[in-house]
């Protein structure tokens, strides 16, 4: 006879529709010696999802936006025994791993509406498209692009990310300025003092990839905004609309330092619209949706300039260097690396739209949030 977990995923798996799922729930729910093999199963799809190139927040950013927090919990709980028995795990993979949520008591609240969700996750899980990979699955050495970081976090770095804490935490603006400002001038010194050592010494690792959440509302203004931090800190970032990420190539102290910020001027600027949105409304106004919409597409603009021009400046401060031909050519040469790796990984990008702006007042407020986070010099201004 076939055994319950294949008659379940046989009726619930292959069907859009509720009444197969439904016959796979009730036949789980009636057999409760089927949870052990229910739950390997779940592993086994765990297991075919880093095969096609996801790591493990991708999975839980992926459940979430598609299911809900139950269903993410659910899945944090098939990776964390999926991944329990590794000899070892790839770079990165131990945060994402301690940073996934509580994972989902078993057969809560009752035995059908637990099966039900197992099936639906499963679902989704079956059909999870195949992506580029940013590193080796469990069990595998780095190859090609995808080299391990240095053991441990520099020193720089972890100035960096208290500087930027400092920032997010603070309610004076002047404040949360300066701070931002200098973290910024770490990042583009600490650039530089990497791409200069590994001149000097003709080693280094090439380009890496990591993948960076863009989660809705307004994500599209919020990838122009990743983008932007990852051009001013020689990156290139690619946006996937469908899968809620965007890929940002580059070296690997630079896409630490694209993470780090893009993270906090996100959180600085979504506390900044809050406090302007809520002026809106204290005046009459009711369009939060265009206003939001706008307030980020500004904000985004505007600091993707100011973040340029103060690369520029750090990068020309910084003079020649030491290293061989300056250090003028030592970035080139890096920059051509970058953009090479990313056309490999996606040699069939293309551009689209992103919907446009209507609201002044948010645009307004935006640009001068942006102003307000300002992270180097004055640039000169943007037109609206």
């Amino acid at each position: 006879m076939e055994p319950v977990i294949d008659q379940a995923c046989a009726a619930a798996l292959y069907s859009a529709d509720d009444a197969g799922l439904d016959t796979g729930a009730s036949l789980l729910a009636a057999d409760p010696s089927a949870d052990a093999a229910a739950h390997r199963r779940g592993e086994e799809f765990v297991r075919r999802a880093w095969e096609r190139g996801w790591q493990p927040a991708d999975v839980v950013r992926f459940v979430r936006r598609e299911l809900d927090e139950g269903g993410a919990a659910l899945v944090a709980a098939l990776i964390t025994a999926e991944t329990a028995d590794y000899d070892r795990l790839p770079p990165r993979w131990a945060d994402q791993i301690a940073e996934l949520p509580a994972p989902a008591p078993r057969n809560r609240p009752d035995r059908f509406g637990y099966a039900s969700a197992l099936l639906e996750l499963y679902r989704l899980l079956l059909r999870l498209p195949a992506i580029e990979p940013v590193g080796p699955p469990p069990g595998r050495a780095s190859e090609g692009p995808h080299r391990p970081p240095a053991h441990g976090e520099p020193r720089m770095l972890t100035r960096i990310r208290a500087l930027l804490a400092k920032a997010e935490a603070t309610g004076f603006p002047q404040e949360a300025e300066a701070l931002t400002t200098k973290a910024q001038e770490l990042m583009a010194r600490h650039s530089i003092d990497e791409a200069l050592l590994a001149a000097r010494t003709h080693g280094g690792d090439g380009p890496g990839a990591r993948r960076i959440g863009v989660d809705a509302p307004y994500e599209s203004a919020k990838a122009v905004l990743l983008d932007a931090v990852a051009s001013a800190n020689r990156c290139r970032a690619v946006w996937d609309s469908d899968l809620g990420f965007s890929t940002v190539v580059g070296f690997e102290a630079d896409l630490e330092a694209v993470e780090l910020l893009f993270t906090s001027l996100l959180v600085q600027g979504t506390s900044a619209m809050t406090t302007a949105e809520a002026g809106q409304r204290a005046a009459g106004r009711k369009r939060t949706k265009t206003f939001r919409q706008s307030f980020l597409m500004a904000y985004a603009q505007r600091l993707g300039a100011r973040l340029a021009a103060d690369t520029a400046r750090v990068t020309a401060a910084a003079g020649g260097g030491d290293a061989p031909g300056g250090l003028l050519p030592v970035l080139a040469a890096r920059d051509v690396a970058v953009t090479d790796a990313a056309e490999r990984m996606f040699p069939r990008t293309t551009t689209s739209r992103v919907r446009g702006v209507s609201d002044a007042e948010g645009w307004t407020h935006g640009t001068a949030a942006a102003d307000r986070a300002r992270v180097g010099a004055r640039p000169p201004g943007i037109g609206r």
